[in-house]
């Protein structure tokens, strides 16, 4: 299976996707009031550019920036632009970036200022689910282990997985096989869990119905009802005990001055 990573293939995406988890935290920290999703984005750009990297994301498919910015009821894909962020909209940014040719890709969901107790616990509950995915992440189990821990946990705990949106191999290219549902797609086996294989889950999460629409801009993802949606993503290495975590925030010299 090409998804699997050599040793020397995986040091590669250690690197991409730790990068990429510092641009992640980085853009992150300056959502605030009064910004703009194109300054944010701006920002995304600069930080890239000062670790040696690229966008994953500027002209894949035809994506015209560098990184996706979702805001409320955005579920996916936002496009940077001149939408000033408001007090207790919640923003969720996705960063992959591109360093030696391999990618790493990961998403979280952040509050500026306050938000209602209802989003507050659905941004914790995505949250959750993603590393109940992750736990399942193991050498022997099958995608679909993943997707049930999600599922399950999201939807007993009153919300909605997106179905037309899903995780993904990631490594030379931002979309490798297998596919990585957020829900168990019945009567369907889904592929075994093998070492070395590197996957981005990623669940997309609705506070109302998982039903969603492609605005006209032919990239951002909605909800149909109007109601919010949270983003959190990793990208992870199976191995035969407990995965390893790739987009992690380990103590790298990147020189991002984040605020």
């Amino acid at each position: 299976m090409s998804n699997i990573k050599t040793p020397s293939e995986q040091a590669f995406m250690r690197t991409a996707c730790r990068a990429s988890a510092r641009v992640l935290d980085a853009v992150t920290r300056q959502a605030r009031p009064g910004i703009t999703t194109r300054e944010l984005d701006d920002y995304a750009a600069e930080c890239i550019d000062k670790i040696g990297g690229q966008s994953a994301f500027l002209g894949y498919k035809g994506f015209p920036r560098h990184s996706c910015i979702s805001v409320n009821d955005e579920v996916v894909h936002g496009i940077g632009s001149q939408r000033e962020i408001e007090f207790g909209d919640i923003v969720s940014i996705d960063i992959g970036v591109k360093i030696d040719g391999f990618i790493g890709d990961n998403a979280k969901t952040v509050i500026v200022g306050e938000c209602d107790i209802k989003t507050q616990k659905l941004i914790e509950v995505t949250e959750a689910s993603l590393y109940a995915g992750i736990s399942c992440a193991v050498a022997g189990n099958r995608v679909s282990d993943i997707s049930r821990a999600i599922q399950d946990l999201v939807e007993s705990s009153g919300f909605s997985v997106v179905r037309e949106f899903v995780g993904h191999g990631v490594g030379r290219t931002m979309h490798e096989d297998p596919q990585v549902p957020n829900f168990v797609e019945p009567r369907k086996k889904s592929a075994e869990l093998r070492p070395g294989m590197t996957l981005a889950i990623e669940p997309m999460v609705n506070a109302g119905k998982a039903a969603v629409k492609v605005l006209r801009d032919g990239w951002t993802v909605v909800t149909r009802d109007g109601r919010p949606s949270v983003h959190f993503e990793h990208t992870i290495l199976v191995r035969d005990g407990e995965a390893e975590v790739l987009t992690c925030l380990e103590e790298t010299k990147y020189g991002l001055n984040a605020v």
